[in-house]
């Protein structure tokens, strides 16, 4: 029997072994840069209107989807996702649901930004994910209920197009929209299953509120800290050292692979905008054998300026968290972490204040982002 048109972008069935073996993934740059719907950011799914066969909130979950083939419930197969259940159309005569039908799931983002790139991964979905999906995005500051986001008060913009998908895929969407966004709106025509959501920018945090807070961690991926660049990110990624919680286990951290060399490895980061830096922490919570054995800081103002060593090599111990004071403030746009000579770190703490100039420069870049309408 021919394969309906409408079914070419299914995955086989499941055969059985690794459940991932025949899953199709895809290789983003935009990947790289933080899921500003990361959980441990503050995001939530914060309505649907249907989950009959798998909650919303499995959406946003930090790992890989799970899929066990002998799970079923009163509902029926389990599946680590969001899933709807089948639409109908309207009467005997119109059993398909109407082309523009859908089912929709609003997620706030746990740090507001431009988004660069989404996935809309349907791992274990092979012929019960969504024929098409479309994403909106909306800026509306504060804390708006899923009522206030579905008024007419709610201005959404097309960030992804009507789309077909494929079936147990990372199908990925690049977006080059110069907009600060706070919430997005996954839509699955008609119906269907979405195992994770990625979204993937650059942090823009309010410049108002990291003013009235005074000192605030300079690090802070949600204060819109980025790492440029790293020497080795080869057992756990180099951008787990700036993410606001602290580590939970010992590959929620930094750690390179073994040197065997003279050198050493290093980080280094970008700001959001120019500092003032007064204190620094770094942790080795987790990294008992692994630590690295010291480190040392370095600063720039700007892209031309000169570095500066404002922590000299000091040691580390290991699953510790280690306080270090600056003798004078440094002003400074752009930080280097070097490790001696290998091994890793769980998070670093820069504690200090955005300069007026930096400010200023948050401020512009704000207004650049909201002021759209």
């Amino acid at each position: 029997m021919a394969l309906d048109s409408s079914r070419t972008n299914d995955a086989n069935p499941y055969g059985g072994g690794d459940p991932y073996a025949d899953y199709r993934d895809a290789d983003f740059a935009f990947t790289q840069l933080p899921d500003l719907a990361d959980r441990r950011f503050g995001a939530g799914v914060v309505a649907a209107n249907d989950e009959f066969f798998a909650d919303r909130e499995n959406l946003l979950l930090p790992q890989r989807a799970e899929f066990d083939p002998h799970a079923f419930d009163h509902k029926g197969k389990v599946m680590d996702g969001w899933e709807t259940r089948r639409r109908r159309g309207a009467s005997t005569q119109n059993p398909h649901p109407d082309t523009d039908d859908h089912d929709w799931a609003l997620i706030r983002l746990g740090a507001p930004g431009v988004i660069r790139g989404i996935i809309v991964d349907t791992a274990h979905f092979r012929a019960n994910y969504p024929q098409q999906i479309s994403i909106q995005g909306t800026c509306v500051e504060g804390t708006p209920t899923p009522q206030q986001l579905l008024s007419d008060t709610a201005k959404w913009e097309e960030i992804v197009p009507r789309t077909a998908v494929r079936g147990h895929a990372a199908n990925g969407f690049e977006v080059s929209i110069e907009r600060r966004f706070t919430h997005v709106r996954l839509n699955q025509h008609p119906d269907g299953g979405v195992a994770r959501l990625r979204i993937h920018g650059d942090v823009a945090p309010n410049p108002a509120w990291l003013d009235l807070l005074g000192t605030v961690d300079l690090a802070s991926v949600l204060n819109g800290c980025t790492v440029t660049e790293a020497s080795d990110g080869f057992y756990s990624s180099p951008g787990n050292t700036i993410m606001p919680d602290r580590s939970r286990k010992m590959d929620d951290g930094w750690e390179t692979r073994r040197r065997r060399d003279k050198g050493n490895d290093w980080i280094a980061y970008r700001l959001a905008a120019q500092g003032e830096i007064r204190a620094v922490e770094i942790d080795t919570a987790y990294l008992k054998g692994n630590a690295a054995g010291w480190i040392a800081l370095s600063s720039r103002d700007g892209q031309d300026g000169a570095w500066t060593e404002i922590v000299p090599r000091t040691k580390l111990e290991p699953d510790s968290l280690h306080q270090l004071p600056l003798t004078a403030p440094a002003t400074a746009t752009e930080i280097r972490l070097d490790v001696f000579p290998d091994g890793g770190i769980s998070r670093l703490r820069l504690h200090g204040t955005f300069t007026r100039q930096g400010l200023t420069e948050l401020t512009d870049r704000y207004t650049v982002l909201t002021n759209y309408r």
